[in-house]
């Protein structure tokens, strides 16, 4: 049976619920999962997630987890809503002829559905792990200095976060950027290029992530679905999400671990710089073992079923409809 007509204006919207919902409540395991697969080298600074939330917060407060979430919650309605809506987009017109959808098409809608969504996501990710990964690099190079020297800089830091004027009169000690900081200075430096550093990466780990995750997805709803004209419970469309994100999650993880490393600027103290997909990847498995392109892969797992979990009941729910039938109606 061809899918249903999709409503675009309803798919956005519902894209754009989801993905604030999902974000907020799953930001920092992913601001950890960052910080662990940006670790080089045999440094381990964090030796678990949960090694590295607490150590977060004791650094940097409880908003600390939450460094980058802006840039996500403002980015994440457009990337989500075009994933989603994209996906229904493909295999709406793939299955014209009224016919149901092979494997083969519902992975073209998925790869399409994905190479989409990087428009979006390239520069949210860009910008995210900038501020994300910032905590880190502080932290590996506040090491560095003596006992006497690291409390005299966390006594100015906690001086500065506490008051105003502290920091107005204390410029010795470096303020973290924002998203608009680095905006700007990546415009400035290297155009609209700047904020689409690593595309390529971005486009070999989402656009897996997408044929893997679709097909998936829409045949363990269907496992659920008692008619084929009624659509599944919340439930099953829940767990479908959650199986279907983490497995597609962990299976692209070597991609995005190197997406991760080519889009960070700052580096830590001795870590390796990278010309490209291919350098990182050599330079990964050389210094680091086969093992280093895992990194991080239980905690984007944690992330991504939640995420897309949360994202399916709201999509097949419907609540931009519902929203969208209680606005008054024009009449001809």
């Amino acid at each position: 049976m061809a899918d249903k007509q999709i409503s675009l204006p309803a798919k956005l919207i519902n894209g754009g619920i989801a993905g604030l919902i999902g974000v907020t409540c799953v930001f920092p395991i992913d601001l950890a999962k960052t910080r662990l697969q940006n670790q080089q080298n045999g440094q381990r600074m964090y030796s678990s997630l949960s090694d590295c939330l607490i150590k977060t917060i004791r650094s940097e407060g409880y908003f600390g987890m939450y460094r980058g979430a802006a840039v996500n919650l403002t980015l994440v309605t457009p990337e989500k809503a075009i994933k989603l809506a994209a996906n229904d987009f493909f295999r709406h017109h793939l299955s014209k002829d009224g016919k149901k959808l092979t494997l083969l098409k519902e992975m073209l809608a998925g790869c399409g559905a994905g190479t989409c969504q990087v428009i979006v996501t390239t520069p949210m990710e860009m910008l995210k792990i900038q501020l994300q990964d910032a905590g880190r690099i502080a932290a590996d190079l506040l090491a560095l200095c003596s006992p006497a020297a690291q409390k005299k800089l966390m006594a100015q830091q906690a001086q500065i976060s506490s008051s105003p004027a502290a920091a107005a009169a204390e410029p010795a000690v470096e303020r973290r950027p924002t998203a608009t900081q680095i905006t700007r200075e990546l415009l400035r430096s290297k155009g609209i290029a700047g904020l689409y550093k690593g595309l390529g990466a971005t486009l070999l780990r989402d656009v897996p992530f997408s044929i893997v995750y679709f097909p998936l997805f829409a045949n363990l709803n269907k496992l659920g679905q008692k008619d084929p004209n009624v659509k599944a419970p919340f439930y099953v469309s829940f767990l479908s999400g959650c199986v279907a994100g983490s497995t597609a999650a962990v299976a692209v993880n070597p991609c995005d671990v190197i997406k991760t490393r080519l889009q960070s600027l700052q580096r830590g103290v001795n870590e390796d710089t990278y010309s490209g997909i291919l350098d990182c990847t050599k330079k990964i498995w050389q210094r680091e073992g086969p093992t280093a392109f895992f990194k991080g892969a239980y905690c984007r797992a944690l992330v991504i079923a939640p995420l897309f979990g949360i994202a399916q009941v709201v999509y097949f729910v419907g609540i931009a409809e519902f929203l969208l039938d209680m606005l008054p109606k024009h009449r001809a």
